[in-house]
C-alpha cells in the first residue's frame, strides 16, 4: 500500500485524512499470471492500481485475440468504460505476470467521492490517465509504423516488456509473430 500512497502523495498531494478515507476502501489482491480480471460480457466492478505486474487488455476473436493494451506496475487499470457505465465489457482484462492489485469497487469509489475533499480529484486524474493512454494508442495506430509502435512500447518499460509473450506484442502492434521477428532482427 505504500507504493500507492506515495503515488497519491506525489500526484495529488493527498492529506493524511483523505488518505485514511481512501485507503480504508482499498483491498489488496494477488493474482497469478493468466488470471481474468474482467471477462468479455461481464461488468467491471473495480478501478485497480497495479503494485506489481503486467496486465493485458484484449478482444477475443474466433481466429485469435486482438491485444490493444498493456498496463504496467504503478498505473491504474480497468475495463473503464464498463466500470463507468456498469454495462458488460466488450473486452477482456488479464494478468500476464503474477500481479498485485489494490482495488476500489464502484460503490466504494462513490463513497470516496462523497466523503473526501480529494475524492473527485483522484477520480478525475485516474480517468485522465486512462484516457491519455487510450488516445496515445489510437494516434500510434494511425500515425506510426509497426516498427515504431514496437520501439515505443520497448522504450516505455523495457524491463517489463521482456515478460510479455511475443505473440501478444505482435498482436498489439498489428503484425504476425513472424513479422515481429523480422522487426526485432532489423533493429538489433
Amino acid at each position: 500500500m505504500e507504493q500507492i500512497r506515495q503515488y497519491f502523495k506525489s500526484e495529488f498531494g493527498i492529506s493524511q485524512g483523505d488518505w485514511e478515507i481512501f485507503s480504508s476502501k482499498l483491498n489488496r489482491y494477488e493474482f497469478p499470471k493468466k488470471s481474468m480480471l474482467v471477462e468479455t460480457g461481464k461488468v467491471e466492478n473495480y478501478l485497480s492500481f497495479i503494485e506489481k505486474g503486467v496486465v493485458r487488455l484484449y478482444i477475443p476473436k474466433e481466429d485469435g485475440e486482438l491485444t490493444f493494451g498493456f498496463v504496467f506496475n504503478g498505473a491504474f487499470v480497468s475495463a473503464y468504460d464498463s466500470f463507468l457505465t456498469q454495462k458488460p465489457s466488450e473486452y477482456t482484462v488479464e494478468t500476464i505476470t503474477d500481479t498485485i492489485l489494490w482495488r476500489l469497487g464502484h460503490k466504494e469509489l462513490q463513497e470516496v467521492y462523497a466523503s473526501s475533499s480529494i475524492g473527485n480529484f483522484i477520480g478525475r486524474k485516474a480517468s485522465e490517465e486512462l484516457f491519455l493512454k487510450k488516445s496515445k494508442r489510437e494516434l500510434s495506430l494511425l500515425r506510426d509504423s509497426a516498427e515504431q509502435r514496437y520501439l515505443n512500447l520497448f522504450e516505455e518499460r523495457p524491463e517489463l516488456l521482456r515478460e510479455i509473450p511475443l505473440k501478444y506484442i505482435a498482436s498489439y502492434i498489428g503484425v504476425t509473430p513472424q513479422a515481429l521477428s523480422r522487426i526485432r532482427r532489423r533493429i538489433s
